[in-house]
């Protein structure tokens, strides 16, 4: 929690353009998007490469041959190699715990200046072989085998069909359960329509819409180059033009009978966030101006069998009394939108004193969010997410909408996989 007399400040953010996995970045790995939102973060802010003394980085595609992608990012980029790095993976909250880890550390006074963040590239899965196929080849590839020992290897193997790569699914490894399907028993339990699932995508793609047009993330986005001559500008997902009736023409996704569409689901997507932490004093001796001050944070667990997505609904409380504040107190409440239902499911359960006493012992609801304050630059539904990168994301449009409205406090709500809930109250400085 942010509490202490020494305080991280987030200086700055920028992002790559999130675009739809298999286009654009197809040929950029999540390190050349980690380095590409990294470099032009510190090119905006004009500073110095020797003062990066660490890089906490979220990811949760982790390449098998280099799965701590901070500290190849930090190389890549020609940090001083004192630079320490690390990569911390709390599925769809990655980019936050690599934001609130390098937070900590400013406050514990480890350090002055940090880089935090995520990147994932969708594109660039590792397809994974059945076990069967690895068990009875792999010691082949550890020694220096014989004909007769790959002739004894091939005896050893099943069904054909039993070796070919399956597609990756995002389940529960606990259940078996995708995360869509955990959505849709949620969104009947609460009594989530199509009808209003529908509403909360329009208004996602209608805000991120606006936010563009208007110019308001482009203090936050950078250009990248493919590789090939060839720059991507802008977010690549994101549907301004879309309406209900286009909504309400798509097929259930995950149920045949059930509400969830592609149309109110976040995309898969590539793309990378990074985040410059200091400590206050730093900061202002450097030059800078902060944008905003961590108040508190919280992470928590529920049952994955249960509701798999409702872990905001617990996190934020816990950070709002960490802070000392009520969520009427916010002027901002930026929910990443795995689904719209699961948004909704959270609203509502904040909204319950049900919900209230059996989930949280307290006699009274956590309160109403107010439509107008919620996700007012879009959300992942729209802009798309790249799983450890949306954190960063967050932290830095709501730290650059807190600096520009002159707002005081933003707080943030992810649910992940796992059974797993984040929460965040971001202040002005």
């Amino acid at each position: 929690m942010g509490n202490s007399k020494r305080r991280a400040v987030v200086v700055g953010g920028m992002r790559t353009p999130f675009v739809k996995a298999f286009t654009d970045f197809t040929r950029l790995d999540t390190f050349a998007l980690g380095v590409a939102a990294t470099r032009a973060l510190l090119a905006r802010h004009d500073l110095a490469y020797r003062e990066v003394e660490g890089v906490v980085w979220g990811g949760v595609i982790l390449p098998s041959g280099a799965p701590n992608v901070g500290r190849e990012i930090a190389l890549d980029l020609g940090l001083p190699p004192s630079a320490e790095a690390m990569t911390v993976t709390r599925a769809c909250a990655s980019g936050l715990q690599a934001v609130t880890l390098a937070a900590a550390a400013i406050e514990r006074g480890e350090a002055d200046v940090m880089i935090a963040g995520g990147s994932d590239s969708t594109s660039n899965a590792e397809v994974k072989l059945p076990q069967q196929l690895i068990h009875a080849f792999a010691p082949l590839a550890l020694g220096k085998p014989a004909i007769s020992d790959y002739v004894a290897a091939l005896g050893k193997l099943g069904p054909i069909g039993a070796l070919i790569p399956r597609q990756p699914k995002i389940a529960e490894r606990t259940t078996g359960e995708v995360m869509g399907e955990s959505a849709e028993r949620m969104a009947s339990r609460w009594e989530i329509t199509r009808h209003d699932q529908d509403q909360l995508a329009l208004r996602s793609h209608q805000r991120a819409a606006a936010a563009i047009a208007s110019g308001r993330f482009a203090s936050e986005l950078t250009q990248v180059d493919t590789g090939d001559g060839t720059w991507v500008h802008g977010d690549g997902l994101v549907r301004g033009d879309t309406s209900l009736e286009r909504l309400a023409k798509l097929r259930p996704a995950f149920a045949k009978d059930g509400t969830i569409t592609a149309g109110s689901s976040s995309p898969l997507t590539d793309g990378a966030a990074a985040v410059l932490l200091m400590s206050e004093d730093k900061a202002r001796a450097l030059g800078y101006k902060p944008l905003a001050a961590f108040r508190s944070w919280a992470y928590i667990g529920v049952d994955p069998a249960d509701q798999l997505l409702i872990g905001p609904a617990l996190a934020i409380p816990k950070a709002l009394a960490r802070a000392g504040v009520e969520l009427a107190d916010a002027d901002f409440v930026d929910l990443h939108e795995a689904f719209a239902a699961q948004v909704l499911c959270v609203i509502k359960a904040l909204g319950s004193a049900a919900f209230a006493r059996a989930r949280l012992g307290r006699d009274t609801a956590v309160g109403e969010i107010d439509p107008a304050k919620l996700n007012v630059r879009g959300g992942s539904i729209a802009l798309g997410h790249p799983f450890g990168a949306t954190g960063a994301r967050m932290v830095t449009t709501m730290a650059n909408e807190l600096a520009l409205s002159g707002k005081q406090l933003a707080v943030l709500g992810i649910c992940a996989a796992g059974g797993l809930g984040a929460a965040a109250v971001l202040e002005r400085v």
